[in-house]
Order: structure tokens, then sequence, then C-alpha cells
């Protein structure tokens, strides 16, 4: 059984421990195990894929939540396990994307036989032969008007790292803090506006709005390994992970990037929102240490990726200038223009398509609520999305366009209506009135003469009709 070594962090001293494929097989695994490979009656059904990650996942979380300095030295091998690329190839499906570089999709690749090209991959990460693809780079339109990077590695680079992330993820979500809330397990945007709407109720109104500028691309490469060490001191892992960060980007006819790149982590790898996590976790660490300045000034930190507040009671230009310098010492930049600090019973401020101010109660005078309704913003986004997706189905049958309809309605509502903490019934009116507007519009100019079924009425007629949402009836009665 190999010895690993491990740090004890309070007297500097090795304390020798096991590895982890030790620790999965003691007590009753072992047990089980045993009992799954006989196959005997009356033993438990063979567990699936997704059960047996999940089993690890669980077992590697547990023991890095105990040890908070244990390095983890044998970890590849799970990487490469035929489970753990078939739970990969399935998620990676689920997600969708485009095809990288190679042009490969999930329908050759099935066409082909999915078992022998993850053998493929089995055979070149045992052989320590994997090499990734380069990246291909696309644009996505922004809000604002502008263009978002977009990196999309091959299918099959985005099943290693998959694999890859399974395997190390439960590791560090052991270490991250609960003000961290994108791209996490059981977590969500809605579950940081909640936590800003509980600061607020405790008198935590004094905000930093703050915006990092061009994070995913700004990383540094050898600041972001040396944190990674703390937990991984499997040199294969480490390895797998520098290459994806030195990844050549192809752009058009252009190469960007490669070895000689020490900066960023393209978006839209699929472990790249979980390394971006790993190296921000450093400043949620300061934060919320009991013993530092940030928490005994009582300011604490929601984020979600690289999009964050800080909120307190008081906040001055001393500790916006102490963030400054630990963003300085970590490499990274905040965006003057778009950092502020504002009092929110003053000014209004927007986090994740949310704007967030307080506002005078109509029915109890001299009494005030924080109201958290979708932004400005967010509401054109969804009239724009509404508008492109009617404008070329002139033609398709009202039954498809509704169901088609209803699923980005149902998207957007679901996401803004949070119970007991948001207010989306002005904007459901404001959208019910559009999609009349619309509609007509759509039906209109189906012929020359008009369509005489829908006029004026036409989302009335449908609502009652074909089954289209009525937008304010499921603001009022949705639970999420």
């Amino acid at each position: 059984m190999p010895i690993v070594a491990k740090i004890i962090p309070e007297t500097g001293k090795e304390r020798r421990g096991i590895t982890i494929g030790k620790f999965l097989k003691k007590g009753s695994m072992k047990g089980l195990s045993k009992t799954l490979q006989t196959g005997q009656p009356g033993s438990p059904k063979k567990r699936s894929d997704r059960e047996k990650v999940q089993d690890f996942q669980r077992k590697l979380y547990i023991k890095a939540k105990q040890e908070k300095g244990f390095k983890f030295y044998i970890l590849y091998d799970k990487v490469r396990q035929d489970y753990f690329l078939r739970e990969g190839y399935r998620r990676v499906k689920a997600n969708g994307g485009a095809p990288g570089i190679d042009g490969v999709n999930f329908e050759q690749i099935e066409a082909q036989g999915l078992a022998g090209f993850l053998e493929e991959i089995k055979k070149e990460l045992e052989s320590h032969t994997y090499k990734p693809s380069m990246v291909k780079r696309v644009y996505i339109p922004k809000a604002n008007g502008k263009l978002r990077p977009l990196g999309i590695p091959t299918i099959k680079d985005r099943i290693v790292q998959m694999s890859c992330k399974m395997v190390i993820e439960p590791i560090f979500e052991a270490d991250f803090e609960d003000c961290s809330y994108g791209f996490r397990p059981k977590r969500s945007a809605k579950d940081a506006i909640k936590a800003i709407r509980g600061h607020l109720q405790s008198e935590r109104t004094k905000v930093l709005d703050a915006d990092l500028s061009s994070y995913f691309d700004t990383i540094p490469h050898d600041k972001l390994i040396i944190v990674l060490k703390e937990r991984i001191a499997d040199r294969n892992i480490l390895q797998l992970i520098k290459m994806w960060l030195k990844s050549p980007v192809r752009e058009g006819n252009q190469t960007k990037g490669g070895k000689k790149n020490k900066y960023g982590t393209p978006q839209g790898g699929v472990i790249s929102p979980l390394l971006a996590n790993i190296y921000l976790n450093l400043i949620d660490r300061i934060v919320n240490k009991c013993s530092g300045e940030f928490r005994k000034a009582g300011i604490y930190i929601v984020r979600y990726a690289d999009d964050f507040v800080l909120m307190g009671r008081k906040l001055t230009e001393e500790k916006l200038g102490k963030i400054e310098k630990l963003f300085e010492r970590m490499e990274l930049k905040l965006n003057k223009e778009k950092t502020r600090m504002i009092d929110v019973r003053k000014d209004e401020f927007n986090f994740l398509g949310f704007t967030i101010r307080s506002e005078r109660c109509k029915y109890v005078e001299g009494r005030r609520y924080w109201n958290i309704s979708p932004s400005r913003k967010s509401e054109k986004k969804l009239r724009q999305m509404i508008k492109e997706y009617l404008m070329p189905r002139g033609h398709i049958p009202i039954d498809i366009v509704v169901g088609g309809l209803n699923l980005k309605i149902k998207g957007w509502m679901n996401y803004y209506n949070i119970k007991n903490v948001t207010y989306v019934n002005k904007p459901a009116f404001r959208l019910r009135h559009y999609l009349g507007y619309r509609l007509y519009k759509h039906f209109s100019r189906q012929s020359q003469r008009g369509n005489k079924h829908y006029g004026y009425d036409a989302y009335d007629k449908l609502v009652k009709y074909k089954g289209l949402i009525d937008v304010v009836t499921y603001a009022y009665g949705s639970k999420m």
C-alpha cells in the first residue's frame, strides 16, 4: 500500500497518511465492493456509473473536509476509469454544445462506436500520450452590444476535462466558502440573491459593487498551480491542467496562445469555471477570516464566479484600497469604471440580472422595503429574444410556436421569481403587454389580409385555446 505524506500546519512536521484508494476500501465499502463483484442472488443491484462517481466523490469530500491540510496523491487512475469516462461523456452530451476544432459531433462518435472512442481515450491517458487539441475561438453577443470570447474544446477534450473535474471538484468543494454560489453543485444565482437580501435586512446597506476586468483571460497560471498544489500532489493531474491552460487557441486563420501563454483559462472549457472558483476562493477566505480586518469591520462578500459585492454597515476608501491591493498581488484588476461604492438606501445596483433598491411601501406610511426585481436590461433582452424567435416562424403551426414561447417565458420567470424575495408582478404585466403587441404583429404578417383568427386579442386567445402561459397568473402562482 503506497504511503503519502502530509504536512501538519500547526507543527510543520510531516505526517504519514494513506492514499485515497485505501481510504475508500475501509469498512463497509470493502464488503460492498466484494458483494457487487460476486453478483450472487440477493446481493444489491449493480450500481450505475453515476452512482459510482457520486459514491467516490462523497468519500473524497468527507476526507477533504475532515483534514483541511491533506494532500491527495493518487487521483489520476480515477480519471481514466471506464465508469468515469462513460459518466463524463454522458454529462458532456447533456450539456450540448458545438463541435470543436476537429468538427466531430456526438452523432458521429456514436455512429462509429462510443465504446471504442472512450477506450482510445483511456489508452492515451494510461500511456501518457494524451495531448489536448487546439481550442476553437468563437464570439457570442453580450447584452451591451459587445462580444464575449468563448473557447470550444473538442468533445474528446471535454470528456477528459469532465472526468478530471469530477475527481478534483469534491476536494475543493470542501474548502470553498459559503459565500460563493457560481458554478457549484446545489448552488445557484437564486441563493446569491437570497444572501444579499439577508445582508440588507441586517442593515448592511453599504455596498461595493465590484467588477473584475477580463477575469478568465487574466488568471496567472503559475499562481493558480500554486493554489492547486495546496490540495493536489498528483503530478499527472497537475500536468493535465497545465496542458489545458497552455492549449493553443484557433481564431479564424490565426493561432494564439500555446506553451508561451502564461495567463487565462478559456471560457467554454468544462474545467474553467472550477479553476476560476479555486483561484478566487483566496479572496473569499481573506474576507471571511474571523480574525481578519474585513470580518472585524462587519464586511461580508457574496460572489457568483467573477461577479461579487462586499456588504457592510460601513465601507471606507481604505477597505477598497486593501481589496485592490489583494487583487494586484493576485495579478487581477478591478474595472474602476464599473466598480463603485453605494448606499443601497439611496441608490440601486444590479447583480446577476436583478435590480436591487429600497422603495417606499404604498400601504404603510413611512415604511420601506427591499425591491429586488428583474433589471430593465434583462426585460429588454427577453423581448428581443421573443421577437427573434417569432420572426422566422410566420408559417409554423401555432401549437409549435406556443410551445417554444412557453419554454422561453418559463425559463425567464423561473430564474427571476424567487419566493418571498423578488417582485416580478410589474415585469409580468409589461411582458404580457409586449406579448399582446408582438403576437398581433406576428399574425398580421402571415398574409396580406392578415390572420382573421388572431387580431388584437391574439394573446388572450392563445392563452385560452392553445395553452400559452398567462405570465401574470404564472408570476403570482409559481412557487420556486
